[in-house]
């Protein structure tokens, strides 16, 4: 299967003749869009959530590490990867062998899977994540969600209007110490906050120089791996961990570290259904044009309340620092320091404004499938997260000021800077309107 995002009618037709390929009996394929979730109605006593994990390098078996018990099909474009994650999936769950899957999309055909985790370069998130949706699965996505603000807005109303449950992997919404920062800005005891200050490391390329492109290996579907993105000559130092560098597939250190901290100011400020208003940056480009992405930036986000946020990289304190006339609240991975010092010893109020609870982020996601609630970080939480940071690339790149509706969802008072909100695939792949 080559195609793009088709008709119903269209898949279904492809979903059998895919069927028949197999040798498989013509009753046999599974009506994908009528798959309900076992374990959230009861009808399988052992309340079992049986996950597909689509795309299993790095990231994805971090994530499967943490719902191993859950995994019954796998999926990734590089048979080297393929193969580690069924031999760890198989070594975790004796007696059960672990589905395989050159393409995803056979994976979302399956009547056997309940949900799916998607864990693929950046590019390759909001496709999956909606056919994922259109084929009743529910959907646990890595961060950025997306790779342009078009993407985002098509994601979330796909996930309205078939009722998934989303969570994007924004895990630090799930640890205690960025909840209770949020959660002292929020309710006030740091006074007016005035500034925000969002750090994040540097561009971590550890390679000399670009090595000459050359043919795929044999064990990457290298036309599969590019998918909607432009077609480049592969170069292994453009694919796997480093793609995060170059534009076609991701957007640096902004989109990766700060889909996280930037998510976090979002959170304290509470903009998760809003964002800035202005955005404007200065960046510096790698001279040697080894990769895309700027090692140095500095981004200013101004909101309509008067907050400033801060963005720049590389830092030195990286994190989220929250700056009111009363104190600051810092947060970062494990740590949570105020100034003054008494103010991290408050204790709040029953009137005080409590933020979500979460303690495990995947087990989040698990019982929100079971109860059809919103998790911690939903699709339309992760999309306005994605967006602050796809905006600071937009500064970035075209050195303009950019001005944002965050109700409507657009550029306005520049034409053409408003088409870098969105990124024509390369055929045949379409972005569902």
């Amino acid at each position: 299967m080559k195609s793009s995002h088709v008709s119903r009618r269209e898949f279904l037709r492809r979903t059998s003749l895919t069927t028949a390929g197999l040798g498989l009996a013509a009753g046999a394929a599974p009506n994908i869009f009528l798959n309900t979730i076992k374990a959230a109605t009861g009808e399988n006593p052992s309340e079992f959530v049986r996950i597909g994990f689509i795309g299993c390098g790095g990231q994805g078996l971090s994530n499967m590490n943490a719902l191993l018990k859950h995994a019954v099909a796998v999926n990734d474009v590089d048979k080297t990867h393929l193969a580690a994650a069924v031999a760890r999936v198989e070594k975790a769950n004796p007696g059960r062998k672990c589905a395989t899957f050159a393409d995803y999309r056979q994976m979302l055909e399956s009547k056997d899977i309940d949900a799916v985790l998607i864990a693929t370069p950046d590019h390759w998130h909001t496709l999956p994540a909606i056919h994922a949706c259109q084929a009743g699965k529910d959907v646990y996505c890595e961060k950025p969600l997306t790779l342009t603000i078009e993407e985002g807005k098509a994601l979330v109303k796909v996930v309205k209007d078939t009722k998934r449950v989303f969570q994007t992997g924004s895990q630090q919404r799930s640890e205690a110490k960025f909840r209770r920062g949020c959660e002292l800005v929020r309710n006030g005891y740091a006074g007016k906050i005035k500034e925000v200050r969002v750090g994040l490391p540097g561009v971590n390329w550890t390679k000399d120089a670009l090595v000459p492109d050359s043919t795929p290996p044999a064990e990457l579907d290298y036309e599969m791996w590019l998918g909607p993105a432009p077609f480049r000559p592969y170069n292994k130092q453009r694919v796997h961990y480093y793609f995060r560098f170059f534009w076609d597939y991701s957007g640096g250190q902004m989109t990766n570290w700060g889909a996280h901290h930037l998510d976090i100011a979002q959170w304290g400020l509470g903009m998760d259904q809003s964002g800035p208003v202005e955005i404007s940056a200065t960046a510096e480009f790698d001279p040697e044009k080894r990769f895309e992405t700027p090692p140095r930036f500095k981004i200013t986000y101004k909101y309509a309340n008067g907050v400033t946020v801060f963005c720049e990289s590389p830092a030195k304190r990286t994190g989220t620092t929250f700056i009111g006339d009363q104190g600051q609240v810092h947060v970062n991975r494990g740590v949570i320091e105020c100034e003054p010092e008494a103010l991290g010893e408050t204790t709040l109020k029953d009137t005080d404004v409590k933020l979500i609870v979460s303690k495990e982020h995947h087990q989040n996601w698990l019982e929100c499938i079971k109860t059809r609630k919103d998790p911690i970080c939903s699709a339309e939480v992760g999309h306005r997260s994605a967006t602050v940071c796809h905006l600071g690339n937009i500064a970035v790149r075209t050195g303009k000021t950019v001005k944002w509706d965050p109700a409507m969802e657009v550029i306005v008072g520049d034409a053409e800077l408003a088409k870098w909100a969105g990124k024509a695939y390369r055929a045949p792949w379409k972005l569902p309107s």
